[in-house]
């Protein structure tokens, strides 16, 4: 495998950073994931930790040197993480259970595949395009997809707020994987939390990162989103992997979406 991984988190105008972020690899296999834990809750800090840090020791544990499998990874290392943030309440006696966003994805054999609940987002990036993005689990997502709602109006509507699924909380949360997808040289895959694209008016930043070095124009692009944020600010962070190995011998597919499940509902705090 042959890439180059920037990471970088930054805790905006927030009294405390929520996010949570990190990758690991063997010589076969990569892993990249970041959660954003809901502040509005209280403890998103404890359930964002929480599940990266059960992500991570599950790809640690599964991948030697490869993974078996590695949709069933995902599915695996994510129903665990959702356990591992609900032990937290007892853990530490709270009386509100911590909630977090999360968005993990595989790299192997030249082919990715993700999964995610929440908001907090996956793009790949090709030739200046966005060739997939996961949708977030939001109560305008829906409104936007029916053409109710402009992508624009979104962002100020009064529910940009609400997710439908997370880790933790209450329900049982809603997980959406991808299919396999095959990576070409130069591809990049970005993994970002709210905090990041809220604030552009448009996703053509993100898909610039493509047409140039995406290692060197990340941090300008933090840069960039703190400076339109301006004081509120929220958390940002984002993770940029960028591609320079084979792609594998799978014929392309578009992400494909698993069936909603039962979904924990979560509010942000602004």
């Amino acid at each position: 495998m042959k890439f180059s991984i920037f990471q970088e988190s930054r805790i905006g105008g927030r009294a405390r950073n929520e996010d949570r972020l990190g990758y690991r690899y063997t010589r076969e296999a990569l892993l990249m994931v970041l959660a954003d834990g809901l502040g509005g809750h209280g403890h998103g800090e404890v359930a964002a930790e929480a599940a990266v840090r059960s992500i991570v020791a599950t790809f640690e544990q599964q991948a030697r040197p490869r993974l078996s499998d590695p949709q069933a990874f995902l599915a695996d290392a994510l129903a665990g993480a959702h356990v591992a943030v609900l032990a937290q309440s007892g853990l530490r006696q709270l009386r509100d259970p911590p909630r977090t966003t999360c968005v993990a994805c595989v790299v192997q054999d030249g082919c990715a595949a993700w999964a995610h609940a929440g908001d907090s987002r996956l793009y790949l990036l090709r030739n200046g395009r966005i060739l997939a993005r996961t949708e977030d689990h939001s109560r305008v997502q829906p409104l936007v997809a029916q053409g109710r709602l402009a992508a624009a109006e979104a962002r100020h509507h009064p529910w940009r707020h609400q997710l439908t699924s997370c880790l933790g909380g209450d329900g049982s949360p809603r997980f959406e994987f991808s299919a396999k997808v095959p990576l070409k040289r130069g591809d990049v895959v970005l993994l970002c939390s709210d905090g990041v694209w809220g604030p552009l008016a448009d996703e053509t930043p993100l898909e610039r990162l493509s047409l140039t070095n995406p290692i060197k124009a990340a941090p300008r692009l933090l840069d960039r989103v703190e400076s339109l944020a301006g004081s509120g600010r929220d958390n940002l962070s984002l993770l940029v992997l960028s591609w320079q190995g084979e792609g594998c011998a799978a014929s392309p597919a578009p992400p494909g979406l698993n069936p909603p499940q039962t979904a924990a509902s979560a509010t942000r705090k602004e």
